[in-house]
This record gives structure tokens, sequence and C-alpha cells, in this order.
């Protein structure tokens, strides 16, 4: 009797490991892609840390998917005639500050009727993207940008020949003080005080522009 007993659990045990070698680990649920991708995304997503709200940052440097709706109907441009976007020709400091609504970098020079410009952080320098303040009044304001449209529709990179012709009849050449072989497109429009300059380089492209009250406008240097 005892042996039947033993054999039975010998072989009871036999069977037992058999059926855990046997059974399959519990299978591991991998991450979706889908679940990859889209964190990503809504990572990119996220605006970088900008110094001032997107609704006053001009098109060509607003962070992607910011710009405020009457921004992104037709490329509608900041700059204008009597200034740009809320800010004003004639606005002292704080009403410029006010107007673009941010940040602006700058100090009025020690005499308070010296030029001086107000940026905002990301201008590489004044006349990158700069509004230039005389007197204590805004006068000017320069831009560089390839993406920005001047009024009137110009824009850096265009050649001078379309610049003759978008503005026809309004341009004035002027030979360029420093670069040979460039020019100064000075456009005048009827009932603007403000002159629009057009700065092309040795190739016959403009490579920036500004607006302003003479005689500021006409300053080539900037406040130099």
């Amino acid at each position: 009797m005892n042996v039947r007993i033993h054999s039975l659990f010998a072989c009871l045990f036999a069977c037992l490991a058999l059926a855990a070698c046997q059974r399959e680990p519990a299978p591991v649920t991998p991450v979706a892609p889908a679940q990859d991708a889209a964190a990503a995304q809504a990572d990119a997503a996220v605006p970088p840390n900008n110094d001032q709200p997107a609704a006053d940052v001009p098109p060509a440097t607003a962070p992607p998917g910011t710009l405020p709706p009457r921004l992104q109907q037709g490329g509608q441009a900041l700059a204008r005639w009597d200034g740009y976007g809320d800010v004003r020709f004639g606005m002292d400091a704080g009403q410029v500050r006010q107007g673009w609504g941010g940040q602006l970098e700058g100090a009025p020079p020690a005499e308070l009727t010296g030029c001086y410009y107000l940026r905002p952080k990301w201008a590489v320098d004044d006349r990158s993207f700069g509004f230039m303040l005389e007197a204590g009044k805004l006068v000017r304001y320069d831009s560089n940008n390839p993406k920005e449209l001047a009024p009137g529709g110009g824009r850096v990179g265009m050649p001078a020949a379309d610049i003759t012709t978008l503005y026809a009849g309004h341009v004035q050449a002027q030979t360029h003080k420093y670069e040979q072989g460039a020019e100064y497109l000075r456009v005048t429009q009827e009932g603007q005080a403000a002159v629009l300059v057009f700065e092309t380089d040795a190739a016959g492209k403009v490579a920036r522009w500004r607006v302003g009250l003479p005689p500021q406008v006409d300053y080539v240097e900037g406040c130099s």
C-alpha cells in the first residue's frame, strides 16, 4: 500500500512539473507607436518662450499656430505707413511699449533729444527690427525680415526692378553711401507723411527696409 501511495504522489508531482514548464509567460503589452507620436507632437506644439504676446510678434517670428485671426487672413502685414501694428509715429516710449504689448529693450541717452532704439529681445540688433525714437517720440521703424511685408507689399529679397514696378511712379533711386552698386529706393505715397526706404545690396536685391518721418527715415546709419 505504501509503495502505491508513493508512486501515485511521484506521478502527480511529475505532471505538475510538466505543466509548469509548458506554461507561457504573460504577454508584455507594447506602447502603441501612435501614442508615442501623439506625445511627441504635443511636445512640439508647445510654443517656445517669448517675451511678448503672440498677437504682437511680427508674423515672421511668431511661434507656429499662434498668430491671431487678424494675421491669418490673407497674410495681412503689421507694417503701416503711420506705424507698426498698434504703435504709431509720434508716440512716446511709454506709449510704444504699451502699443507693442511686450518687453522692449533700450533706454534713452543722457540727452533726451538724442536718438535711440527700442527693440524686442529676439531682435539681433536695432536695425534687424527696432523702433527709432528721437526727441522722445517714435519717428521710424526698421526691418530686415524676408517674410515680413512692407507697406504696399515690398519685402527683403525682391529685385530692385520689382520694387520700381510695385511702387511705379513713387520711387526715387539714390546711390548707396557705402556699397558700390547698391541703392536706396525712396518711396513716397500721396497723403502720407511717412516715407518708405528700401536698401538694396550690390546684387540689386532688397537687404532691408524702413518706414519713418523725414529727416530720420533718411539716417543711413540709424542712430549711429
